[in-house]
């Protein structure tokens, strides 16, 4: 049982046994031990209190009542016994047992009251004791959705820590992927340039260069994301669609594939985060037709219908090498997904080549969902 409970207790009693020592006994120097009894019910049931204050308060009020039978006993001016009990009842028990403890509360006092002043005193105790175990509950209640609240928004706080972390881990591989792929390549073919003259090794250098340059601008803003914390959440410029032609033409520039861009149908709008997967699901598919595929030729299409974009990246390889089975078709379906498009990769009908497809919900769709 709580400790406060047993105090609680201990005080109901020592309250209820402050008359036997005050008054005197008349015709005698001791009281009879069955005069106790009813004390005795009155404070040992407060042990329970909250664990069954309905039932309590039952018990109490009766051992209060059968004192009625000792007229020779000292005076009890108040039952402290039931108050307590109706207070717990009032802050802890079900609804129909307080509609309950008021009625039976009501009748007994209706048939036992002997007076006016009598009435008016016990109204105002068991009216007090009532309204202030509703305000407990209330008290008790709000702290409750309180402590919920503030569960719930640390919960989102960590979901949002580990969504911006997942965020971050997206965009370092797909940024760091695709450079060192396209360096990488640049430098296996550097033998061969060499021996095909100096422009040609110049424009394989330019493309390790600008390859280089890329990743740092993008490394960059990701890393004046953390610099910013909590303080801000303003992001610098991010990769957008318009700059998958750009992409397109860097990955051809290093001579490893040639890569081509296509768009047909009537072009619209995506939301800031489509527009960002967009670019790196080209990036992505791109890195692993240079690093997996040996392919000589990659051509992404472009081609909006009904508003959303359907984006396709295929290349001549030689299909699926596994090279994809790691983070980046990964990384892949989740940026498709968290914009509210699919995407799926496989080997092409005929055989040879590996095509990476996904679809985009436009502007207006994002709406009217």
């Amino acid at each position: 049982m709580p400790v406060a409970d047993g105090a609680v207790a201990l005080l109901v009693l020592a309250a209820q046994l402050a008359p036997f020592v005050s008054d005197e006994r008349p015709g005698g120097p001791q009281w009879s031990w069955l005069i106790y009894l009813p004390v005795l019910g009155v404070s040992l049931p407060v042990l329970w209190l909250r664990r069954a204050p309905f039932v309590v308060l039952m018990v109490t009020e009766l051992a209060a009542a059968t004192y009625s039978f000792f007229p020779d006993g000292p005076r009890q001016p108040v039952w402290y016994g039931p108050l307590v009990a109706m207070f717990a009842v009032a802050a802890y028990a079900r609804r129909w047992q307080r509609i309950t403890a008021i009625v039976v509360i009501a009748c007994g006092a209706s048939i036992l009251t002997g007076s006016l002043d009598t009435a008016v005193r016990g109204t105002l105790l068991w009216t007090t004791a009532y309204a202030l175990g509703r305000a407990w509950a209330a008290r008790r209640a709000h702290v409750d959705a309180l402590q919920e609240r503030a569960l719930h928004l640390q919960r989102e706080r960590e979901l949002e820590a580990e969504r911006e972390r997942s965020r971050i881990a997206r965009d370092m591989h797909d940024i760091l992927g695709h450079a060192v792929a396209v360096m990488i390549a640049q430098a296996e073919a550097g033998p061969v340039t060499i021996r095909q003259g100096p422009e040609r090794t110049e424009a394989a250098f330019d493309a390790i260069a600008s390859a280089g340059r890329d990743a740092m601008v993008q490394l960059r803003g990701i890393l004046g994301v953390l610099d910013e914390g909590a303080q801000s959440r303003t992001r610098p410029p991010q990769a957008s669609l318009a700059g998958v032609p750009e992409l397109v033409e860097r990955v051809s520039r290093s001579g490893g594939v040639a890569a081509t861009v296509r768009e047909s149908g009537t072009g619209g709008t995506l939301t800031a985060e489509a527009e960002v997967a967009a670019y790196r699901i080209v990036q992505e598919a791109l890195t692993n037709v240079v690093k997996h595929a040996r392919a000589s030729t990659a051509t992404v299409s472009l081609d909006w219908r009904e508003g959303d974009l359907f984006l396709t990246v295929t290349d001549d390889g030689q299909g699926d090498t596994g090279g994809t089975g790691g983070r980046g078709l990964a990384g892949i379906t989740q940026r498709a997904s968290g914009c509210g498009g699919s995407a799926q990769a496989g080997p092409t009908p005929h055989g040879r080549g590996y095509t990476v497809s996904a679809r985009l919900p436009g502007r207006e769709t994002e709406m009217t969902q």
